[in-house]
Order: C-alpha cells, then sequence, then structure tokens
C-alpha cells in the first residue's frame, strides 16, 4: 500500500520539514521496515507561479541510491502554497508482470496541469470501471488503477461542481462496477485513501477503505489506512501517517470522513465531517 502526504499553506513554504526532515517524513516511511518498503515509485508535485502543476517522478525506491537525491531536491524545489507527494507501493489487480507496473506513467501525482491527485488503496475492476471515465477514458496512460480512480474522481467532480460530492459518486460507481461482477467476496475497494486539489487554494483529503490492513507504520494503536492531519491558522499538513511524533498536534481521519481546506484571506480554512455516502450503499458479498 502506497503513502500520502499534502500540504496547504497561506505564505510559499518549502514542505522538506515533512518530505524530508521530520523523524516520520515522507521520505523515512519510504522504508521502515523490508515488510512495509514503497519499492514501487515515488512523486512530488506542486503548483508554480503561473497557477499550473508540476510534478517530479521517480520509478524506484525513494531511499535508494540515486533515486534518493533527486527526491530531496525535487522536495527542495517543491515550494507552498500547496504540495502533494507519494510513495508507491504497486497494487496488481490484473497481474501483469512486475515489469509492466514500474514506469513514470504509473507513479503519481496524477495531474491535469492544473488539478493533481494521490490515492492509497486499490480498486480490484480497473479495465471494468474504465467506461464510467466517459471522454476522459482515453487519457489514462498507465496500467495503474489509481489512474482510472483519477479520472472517474475528476469526471464526477466535474459534472457535480464539487470534489465532495464527485467523490460520493465515484465510491457509487465502483460499487455498481462490484454489483455488476455479481458482488464477489473481494470488496470493490480495498482503500479509498485520496489528496486532491483543483489549485493553488484548496485541498481535498478523503479517507475511506474496507477490511483490516494491520497498523501504522509507527503507532500499532493506528490503523494502516487511518489518515491523519495538523493544522494551524497558516496551513494544514494531512497524510497516511503523522509526520513527528509530537504528542497532541495530530488528528486522525478515519474512515468514512474527508478534510477541506482553502486559503482565505491571508489564513488556512479547514473543515471535516463525515463524508455523506448513502446508507443504503451496502457492501457484501453475495453468499457462496
Amino acid at each position: 500500500m502506497c503513502r500520502l502526504f499534502g500540504l496547504l499553506t497561506d505564505r510559499d513554504e518549502k514542505a522538506t520539514p515533512w518530505l524530508v526532515r521530520s523523524d516520520r517524513s515522507l521520505l523515512h516511511q519510504s522504508n521502515v521496515s523490508p515488510d512495509t518498503a514503497q519499492p514501487d515509485g515515488w512523486g512530488i508535485g506542486w503548483f508554480t507561479d503561473e497557477g499550473r502543476s508540476r510534478v517530479e517522478k521517480g520509478t524506484g525506491p525513494a531511499y535508494a541510491e540515486g533515486e534518493r537525491e533527486r527526491f530531496v531536491r525535487a522536495a527542495e524545489d517543491a515550494d507552498g502554497p500547496l504540495v502533494l507527494g507519494h510513495l508507491r507501493h504497486a497494487s496488481n489487480p490484473m497481474n501483469l508482470p512486475r515489469e509492466q507496473l514500474i514506469g513514470l506513467e504509473n507513479s503519481q501525482p496524477f495531474d491535469t496541469h492544473t488539478t493533481m491527485f494521490v490515492h492509497n488503496g486499490s480498486i480490484p475492476f480497473p479495465t471494468e470501471t474504465r467506461p464510467f471515465l466517459g471522454v476522459h477514458e482515453p487519457k489514462v496512460k498507465g496500467v495503474n488503477d489509481s489512474e482510472v480512480l483519477f479520472w472517474l474522481l475528476y469526471r464526477n467532480t466535474e459534472e457535480h461542481g464539487d470534489p465532495l460530492g464527485g467523490y460520493v459518486r465515484t465510491v457509487e460507481d465502483l460499487v455498481r462496477v462490484w454489483e455488476a461482477e455479481g458482488r464477489p467476496a473481494i470488496p470493490p475497494f480495498s482503500g479509498l485513501n485520496v489528496i486532491f486539489t483543483r489549485g493553488p487554494d484548496e485541498l481535498w483529503a478523503f479517507a475511506q477503505w474496507t477490511g483490516d490492513h494491520g497498523s501504522g507504520l509507527f503507532d500499532e494503536r493506528r490503523r494502516y489506512f487511518e489518515m491523519a492531519y495538523a493544522t494551524t491558522p497558516h496551513r494544514v499538513v494531512v497524510g497516511s501517517e503523522p509526520f513527528d511524533g509530537q504528542p497532541g498536534t495530530w488528528r486522525s481521519l478515519p474512515s468514512g470522513y474527508y478534510l477541506s481546506a482553502k486559503r482565505e484571506e491571508g489564513h488556512v480554512t479547514v473543515l471535516t465531517g463525515r463524508t455523506p455516502i448513502p446508507e443504503s450503499l451496502e457492501i457484501r458479498p453475495s453468499p457462496t
């Protein structure tokens, strides 16, 4: 499973404290143990002064010689107000040879120059989901199920006008695909933990998962998919793990919740709440 990072600040600010320097930085998360290493790529994205996204990616482990130097250089180049980061542990729902899974087109963040997205988790039926992408289906470049999810969320956000409504519709679409497959024992997604932005003035984070995937990297009391965030009047930092061990700094974003942050009049406003997924949306496999 992957690891995520997001920063929104009311000023130009380096993301290196959380990407590189802290004792639980994204770089440190890339190789906490052999069992949890993130070997399949990395990416850092931010917005230029012209408001266009810039993304630097790698195909190897961020902790490896050569890749580490590129990761650190990208982290130093990434000025706020908005920065996203991603470590990849590739899922393989299409059962492809490993060499097909690795490539820059499969590393995250995915972007459209004005939109960026990172994801932790997997969807089991990416091929069957592609018809839901509509006019965006030909834009899929790789074999990463997360890229299919990106374009699905992008389309639904366009149609609904806001990422929250788009995310709810995306969950509904994934359940429809799963139902069309006969409601198999495998759920319609393992995790839909997403950080998403449509520009340098907003950041959205969504936490949603099924099943038990073990504990977090640094704290066995935390669930693996349980996201965390920290706020000040001037910034919000959100990710898959707390980025330091300071007590009382980090709050939990559990399954079924979202975070919305915006830059407004010299400060960052943050709202959290329950994602309004319909109660009637049951994810239960058909009896065998």
